[in-house]
């Protein structure tokens, strides 16, 4: 595989919810999950239910799950937004959306033909402050349509936050503690 560009950033996962909650803690929620947050959801107490995008409204709709884990973005164009009262700042993780090319492929291309692809995906990735005005708007967009914000203390919210990430890098570890070992040091802070 060859990285060519990062197209998107700046969309943190939330969770999204019908029950209000006072602290981090999912116990009784039935809360759709994609496998990217799934540890941490579970460390929250949440019961999770994997089911495809297509299906979390008939599922809000049918009390099937009280939330969904989701980016910033997109819950408008889904229409969940009607079936959606609340979301858990902060915010974590960052939707991950890149470019990538079949190696062989690229390795066919001509210097120049390599050159040309990477002005232009360097353009691309020029574009990608559009993302954090459009988390902006998304947020306020959500608290106009009456999604409330929960928002923890401080210390809290670092704990949720910091909660996200060690639960993410444990589950990785539990797959491959090499590989997870190598990624953690190349993608920690």
């Amino acid at each position: 595989m060859q990285y060519l560009a990062r197209m998107v950033e700046n969309q943190p996962f939330h969770i999204y919810t019908n029950k209000k909650v006072d602290k981090p803690d999912l116990t009784g929620q039935k809360i759709r999950i994609t496998p990217v947050y799934r540890d941490f959801f579970q460390s929250l107490n949440a019961n999770v239910i994997t089911t495809p995008p297509g299906e979390v409204y008939t599922a809000l709709e049918r009390g099937v799950v009280d939330g969904y884990g989701w980016p910033i973005g997109g819950i408008f164009d889904l229409n969940w937004h009607e079936k959606t009262k609340f979301r858990i700042d902060p915010g974590f993780y960052d939707a991950e959306v890149s470019l990538i090319m079949n190696l062989p492929a690229w390795k066919k291309l001509t210097e120049p033909q390599r050159a040309y692809l990477n002005k232009q995906l360097l353009t691309l990735e020029a574009q990608n402050t559009f993302w954090t005005q459009y988390a902006a708007e998304e947020t306020a967009r959500q608290e106009k349509a009456g999604i409330q914000a929960i928002q923890f203390d401080a210390a809290t919210a670092k704990a949720y936050r910091d909660g996200a990430y060690a639960a993410g890098w444990a589950g990785a570890a539990k797959q491959s503690p090499e590989i997870a070992a190598r990624f953690k040091t190349l993608f920690s802070k």
